[in-house]
């Protein structure tokens, strides 16, 4: 079969199993992937709670499966090839697929950074310094140029992680970002990508008992954290999904809430910050899986995605593959607040309208003084004049377009005050009944003492009373023994004088 000509035929941005032969790899979820030219690699993973520790290659090119044999290098010593990984990250950096973190039976204090090298096919770990984070698994792990930056994820003891950390390629150094504003909820099982090389974005995952579907920017030069509002379809909560970004589209694809697979392959144009469903599947599809992974493939110039594994009340090994239906590719928007443009468009325009007005000179201007050329023109000084006069117009229509959305913003920023007034109040009013509760408890916690200490006197009486009841019944016995005796007595007289003649 050749696959560049049935992959051609495929139907845009609809998934469809991938006619692979031959055996395939154990089934797994909480996996890593990474597509290298045109081929898949699978690295780890978990099934039936056992970690799993092989490489598997799909050629996307044949569509058959191999395992990938790993060595150690020289100076790995005793160490384990590759231990048995799940909630791992991987990225491919120059000829090298590094794995990082992970949950493993081997504990660690630290990130461990594993290295694959697909020329030799040897396999250690990386030195790393600096501020190495605490070892995770479930965290996102984004490639920005050099650096990677790591974000939350769940540490040995299950407590979940919000913070942020840089490892600098180049050197191999760990470095803390201190972020500020609102920081995401401490999570796992999330998803990130970079826009522009400068913003993080993440999105959903879990904590213990909460699924998310927020969506958090941090950007990465002035270190702030936001979230900005969101337009288009409306997404669910998910945890264990996987994403990958195609130019300014990030594509997402499965995931669920413990109950629920999510059956929406969903994309968000991170230029316009826009959600749109792509298409569904089935609920019970392995697309709708969590712990699943997803891959961007370039074939014959087109793109496609690529899935596999996943878990949804059983563990899948098929592999799908999506057809991309060419998008069109907008300028890179500016994350920054409707005030911060409004000033900047203010600037823009005060510049113009100043411009304009100092070329109200006469008619004509020499500049061979300074080596430029003849005599300019009326007509072309005029031409520039209206030129900058409607780019003057065009600006104070922006400037006005974002005054009236500062104008509806403050209107929502005052809905939202007078919703927190109201919520104030009944707080208030709440916390006056909790009061009002507490000093009852605070009542029957008295009474509740006088009780027992009647309850304590009553024993003791009790006790007093077993003593008088046992002395009693002690001197029934001696009165009974008393009686009896005399009885006795009294019976031998009269049989004496029975018996005389």
């Amino acid at each position: 079969m050749d696959i560049s000509t049935w992959l051609s035929e495929l139907t845009y941005d609809q998934w469809t199993a991938l006619p692979v032969s031959g055996p395939r790899p154990s089934a797994r979820y909480k996996h890593a992937a990474v597509v290298v030219g045109e081929k898949l690699y699978i690295v780890g993973g978990s099934r039936n709670g056992r970690y799993l520790s092989d490489v598997q290659v799909l050629d996307l090119g044949s569509l058959a499966w191999s395992k990938l044999n790993v060595g150690k290098t020289e100076d790995s010593g005793s160490q384990e090839v590759l231990p048995p990984l799940s909630d791992h990250s991987m990225v491919k950096w120059g000829n090298k697929l590094l794995v990082l973190g992970g949950h493993s039976k081997k504990s660690s204090d630290g990130m461990i950074v594993w290295f694959i090298d697909l020329e030799t096919n040897l396999c250690s770990v990386m030195e790393t310094s600096g501020k190495v984070p605490v070892a995770r698994g479930g965290h996102s792990v984004t490639l920005v140029g050099s650096r990677l930056i790591i974000f939350g994820g769940e540490d040995r003891s299950r407590k979940l992680l919000n913070d942020i950390h840089v490892l600098d390629l180049e050197t191999m150094t760990w470095d803390a970002v201190e972020a500020t504003q609102t920081p995401p909820a401490p999570r796992y099982d999330h998803s990130a990508a970079v826009h522009a090389d400068r913003y993080l974005i993440v999105f959903g995952g879990c904590s213990h008992s909460i699924f998310y579907s927020d969506l958090h920017v941090l950007d990465l030069q002035t270190k702030e954290w936001s979230q900005p509002q969101i337009q288009g379809d409306l997404v669910t909560a998910r945890a264990g999904h996987a994403g990958i970004t195609i130019d300014e589209n990030w594509y997402i694809v499965g995931g669920g809430d413990n109950n629920n697979g999510c059956q929406e392959t969903i994309v968000l144009n991170m230029t316009k910050l826009t959600w749109s469903v792509m298409t569904s599947v089935k609920g019970r599809d392995p697309l709708a899986s969590e712990g699943l992974s997803v891959c961007s493939a370039l074939i014959e110039g087109e793109d496609y995605l690529v899935a596999f594994g996943g878990y949804n009340g059983k563990y899948n090994n098929e592999v799908f593959v999506m057809r991309l239906k060419p998008r069109d590719i907008s300028r890179p928007k500016i994350f920054q607040s409707p005030a911060a443009a409004a000033a900047a468009a203010s600037v823009t325009a005060a510049y113009a309208l100043a411009k304009s007005e100092k070329l109200d000179f006469p008619q004509t201007l020499n500049l061979n003084s300074a080596g430029i050329g003849n005599n300019i023109s009326e007509q072309d000084v005029s031409n520039d004049i209206d030129a900058i006069k409607e780019e003057k117009r065009v600006l104070e229509l922006s400037v006005e377009e974002v005054r009236a959305e500062n104008s509806r913003l403050r209107e929502k920023i005052d809905e939202v005050n007078n919703t927190h007034g109201e919520l104030s109040k009944e707080l208030s009013s709440v916390q006056g009944q909790l009061l009002a509760e507490r000093s009852r408890c605070f009542k029957l916690e008295a009474q509740i003492a006088e009780l027992q200490k009647m309850l304590e006197s009553l024993q003791t009486i009790e006790n007093e009373v077993q003593i008088l009841r046992r002395q009693k019944s002690a001197l029934e016995q001696q009165m009974e023994l008393a009686t009896s005796a005399q009885k006795q007595g009294s019976g031998g007289v009269w049989r004496w004088i029975a018996g005389s003649p």
